[in-house]
């Protein structure tokens, strides 16, 4: 596996410095995240699995808002079709490592933020073992395989997970936080041996903004975590229809016989 650092990585500091304190003074002027909450991100591990549609916009909010280091984890290469919404990368940038292209558009964003890239598909002892090392992890790929070893590294290690899908004009996003013991995991809401159509970009197009929106909303839901501020998606799957522009909630419950996180498991 090929992983890379950016030159410019920097480990945060336990106390916010005077760049920092103006840097991100509008995070700080809300009480709900203050100094302590700023400290707790830039202290904080991040781990987005995918530099794409999801990936690019989460990833650049985190980057962003201070996270001290994050782990973009993606085996692909940047491709002319990717462009219309993947936003971390440029014309530039095809044919390279995505994860590459995304650690050096987050440097130039904020350089004090510690980028690591991986660029190969991470899996087995790799991927448990990043998963082990994050605070959260961002679930940004594109197929259930994938998302399925991701969810049972985090149970594994009790990481709270943040998942996001889009695609054509439908978009959700949920959060499942083993810390919880009550707190459903991906598995429960799709079983994996359950038979569930696969649907990617590349056969069945998806509407440019949507990966924005879900992209940032996963971002906003791991600031939270982060922070332990508010109330985030945990128990919950929030639907988008972007064509209507309607959101729904719904809740969602532990599965007791759930053969990944249920009590024989």
């Amino acid at each position: 596996m090929t992983t890379r650092r950016s030159n410019c990585a920097r480990t945060a500091s336990a106390a916010l410095d005077d760049e920092q304190l103006l840097r991100y003074s509008r995070h700080i002027l809300l009480p709900e995240i203050g100094v302590e909450g700023q400290e707790k991100l830039l202290a904080a591990r991040a781990l987005v699995i995918g530099a794409g549609g999801l990936g690019s916009p989460a990833a650049y909010y985190l980057a962003s808002a201070g996270i001290g280091t994050l782990v973009l984890a993606d085996g692909d290469t940047v491709d002319l079709t990717n462009l219309q919404r993947q936003i971390l990368h440029t014309t530039e940038a095809v044919g390279r490592p995505k994860a590459e292209s995304g650690m050096q558009t987050l440097h130039h964003i904020n350089p004090q933020c510690k980028v690591v890239a991986v660029t190969q598909r991470l899996q087995g002892e790799a991927l448990d073992a990043e998963v082990a090392r994050a605070d959260v992890v961002l679930d940004c790929c594109d197929n259930f395989a994938t998302r399925h070893a991701v969810n049972r590294a985090c149970v594994r290690h009790r990481v709270p997970l943040v998942s996001g899908a889009a695609i054509r004009f439908d978009g959700q996003i949920a959060v499942f936080d083993k810390r919880r013991d009550d707190a459903p995991c991906y598995h429960c809401l799709f079983p994996e041996s359950q038979d569930v159509e696969e649907m990617r970009c590349a056969i069945m197009g998806v509407f440019a903004p949507l990966t924005g929106i879900v992209g940032t909303t996963q971002a906003a839901e791991a600031l939270k975590v982060l922070i332990g501020c508010g109330e985030t998606l945990a128990g919950r799957l929030l639907l988008l229809d972007g064509l209507a522009m309607e959101w729904r909630s719904i809740s969602v419950p532990r599965d007791p016989h759930c053969t990944v996180c249920g009590i024989d498991a």
